[in-house]
């Protein structure tokens, strides 16, 4: 059976040959791939609109998690009859969603998952915008924002930590009520987290519970005023303490006195009032047999 895509690549990736070998290797067996190159914000909305206007049932993400939850969001804009299935060509320094998905990094086993039946899966919904992945707030987006990709690239997952450390002494608590299905909270707190997947800042489980369809949206909270290395490894490494607050919700609103910037699978966002919503299998997306983001897997 033959099926057709567009590959939304990353222009960085333009020239990698492996990527055009996998390219290659789909085409000859049949199958149709049109490739489109990414250059400045609002391409993968234009693409992912030209993929639907000509038919195409799947589009290909290729790129880091900033591509995936472009594609993803600009998909989420389309009624959902007409929402092409979303595949991912993990090519950034963390992929952290194609990671925790066990998706392949080998870019002709990656692509080779698109020709395979997709899977629904849930996104989540932040007022206007949205993401699949991970969400992080207050000392979390400045780890996740200021390491340098350099420093990512050198020394993997462990950048972030090592950026947190250094940024100890620009720290403070961001005042918030949070309040969902029977849940309330309000006080100050440093560190947030919002998990439809498992992991973030280049392989850390801050969330090693959620799954991608099963509803609900994974919340690890640190709260005080105090933030201490032990207690930032615990976050980091997805371990609970009596300063890690967690709940499992449909939605959640979080209200603060003063902007705050949350980050949505790396993209930022500012504001005061955030509605945050899991739209239960909104996408369709090709993960391997035995992900272990979804409901019955380890």
């Amino acid at each position: 059976m033959t099926t057709t895509m567009m590959l939304i690549l990353n222009g960085k990736a333009a020239s990698n040959a492996d990527v055009r070998d996998a390219v290659v290797a789909v085409r000859e067996a049949g199958h149709r791939v049109d490739v489109r190159l990414t250059w400045e914000g609002g391409d993968a909305a234009r693409y992912v609109d030209e993929a639907c206007r000509l038919g195409l049932v799947t589009v290909v993400a290729g790129g880091g998690d900033g591509t995936v939850n472009e594609v993803a969001v600009a998909l989420l804009q389309l009624p959902a009859p007409q929402r092409p299935s979303l595949a991912v060509l993990p090519l950034g320094t963390a992929n952290d969603f194609a990671r925790g998905c066990a998706i392949p990094i080998e870019p002709g086993a990656a692509l080779a998952l698109a020709l395979q039946l997709p899977t629904p899966i849930d996104a989540v919904r932040v007022n206007d915008r949205g993401f699949i992945n991970m969400a992080t707030g207050g000392f979390g987006t400045q780890i996740t924002v200021e390491t340098p990709p350099e420093q990512k690239a050198l020394l993997g997952g462990f950048a972030y930590l090592l950026t947190g450390l250094t940024r100890f002494g620009s720290l403070s608590a961001d005042a918030s009520r949070l309040s969902g299905p029977d849940f309330d909270w309000e006080g100050e707190f440093l560190v947030l987290g919002l998990g439809n997947g498992a992991q973030s800042g280049g392989g850390h489980r801050l969330c090693p519970d959620a799954k991608l369809d099963d509803g609900l949206l994974d919340l690890r909270l640190v709260t005080g005023t105090e933030l201490l290395p032990a207690l930032l490894q615990q976050w980091i490494d997805g371990e609970n303490s009596e300063r890690v607050l967690t709940a499992r919700l449909p939605w959640l609103t979080v209200s603060t006195p003063h902007e705050i910037n949350l980050n949505l699978d790396g993209e930022p966002m500012s504001g005061t009032e955030f509605r945050i919503e899991v739209e239960p299998g909104a996408l369709r997306c090709h993960l391997p047999s035995g992900c272990p983001l979804l409901l019955g897997t380890a």
